[in-house]
């Protein structure tokens, strides 16, 4: 079976056709990162704009010549910007009304989760997701398709949120999350004791402290006295990295799985990717990271999720409601 994904819940136009749930045939993805980049941060209006502009042509260059052809469409129906998501929402039912096929809503971060399926298809349920991206960080347990149980959130900034906010605060250029991964490659990460939010007795995250802590040290600290901006950056990565593995790898532990799936743009990052494996090695779990390719926002994902749906029988219908607010527990039925 062969889906084509829809997603534009932020500042990504993207399009792709997936077959099975796992063999990606054509993906297609317009950046907006030139539009949003001298606000240092994403305008919705502008972000909606962008894809009405752009999604025709991703499409188009998607679906080649028509063939294959798509038996389903699945598109992004939240959380993400309204706007943004209605440009996807109301596409993906004018073009499955033209084509006659079915459509299926998926949840933006249910979607991150079955990346890890795209290139892993023999990855079975139950296992432990950590969706951390620029909006969510999520703790989740994948029981079964449809079926997932919330076990920790953040409370406040969301990881990749901090990452933004600490990169303008050292005037390095946005997006944060890479501005700060290559600053940090050349940084002592022990040049600076930043706190880490543990939060304990429960698995819940909170990374606003740190960049308040960041933010602290430069206002309180003489410019002659103060750390090079590469070993702040790094010294900031990997506080936010040590809190994200540790408490993941309790998580694992406590519930007794075996099996982690990272999903969401901050897993690109490479401390973060290189700290997951050598710490999975010493627990004898394996993790599971996308390539590069599938950590940001990617309809591939989309797909992914969709075929599942179909599969398993999950609320496919062809009537969309768009709920920017959806609860990671009612993924569900809330995403239709």
């Amino acid at each position: 079976m062969i889906i084509l994904g829809i997603e534009t819940s932020c500042d990504e136009t993207a399009a792709a056709l997936v077959k099975d749930g796992c063999s990606v045939l054509r993906t297609t993805v317009a950046s907006q990162l030139a539009v949003h980049k001298p606000f240092k941060g994403v305008v919705p209006e502008l972000a909606s704009r962008a894809h009405v502009e752009r999604i025709n042509e991703v499409i188009a260059e998607t679906l080649g010549n028509g063939k294959p052809k798509p038996d389903a469409v699945a598109v992004t129906t939240g959380p993400g910007l309204i706007g943004c998501l209605l440009v996807g929402t109301v596409t993906a039912r004018t073009l499955a009304w033209v084509k006659n096929i079915p459509v299926i809503g998926v949840n933006h971060l249910e979607g991150h989760l079955f990346a890890g399926l795209v290139e892993h298809p023999t990855l079975k349920p139950p296992f432990l997701g950590l969706i951390v991206s620029g909006g969510h960080t999520e703790l989740v347990i994948f029981k079964g398709y449809g079926r997932y149980e919330k076990l920790g959130h953040t409370r406040d900034d969301a990881a990749g949120e901090a990452f933004d906010k600490v990169a303008n605060l050292l005037s390095l250029p946005f997006p944060g999350g890479p501005s700060i991964d290559k600053a940090a490659r050349k940084g002592n990460p022990h040049a600076i004791a930043f706190p880490r939010a543990w939060i304990p007795g429960t698995l819940d995250f909170s990374f606003s402290g740190i960049k308040t802590s960041v933010s602290n040290y430069l206002q309180t600290t003489s410019k002659n006295n103060r750390a090079k901006v590469v070993d702040i950056a790094a010294s900031f990565q990997e506080a936010v990295v040590d809190v994200l593995v540790k408490k993941t790898l309790h998580a694992a532990e406590a519930q007794g799985l075996k099996s982690i799936v990272i999903g969401g743009g901050v897993a690109a990052n490479s401390r973060l990717r290189q700290a997951f494996q050598a710490a999975a090695s010493q627990k004898k779990v394996r993790v599971y990271l996308p390539n590069l390719s599938f950590c940001t926002d990617n309809a591939a994902m989309i797909a992914a999720a969709g075929y599942y749906k179909i599969k398993h029988r999950l609320g496919v219908q062809e009537k969309l409601v768009v709920n920017a607010n959806l609860e990671i527990q009612n993924w569900k039925t809330a995403s239709l």
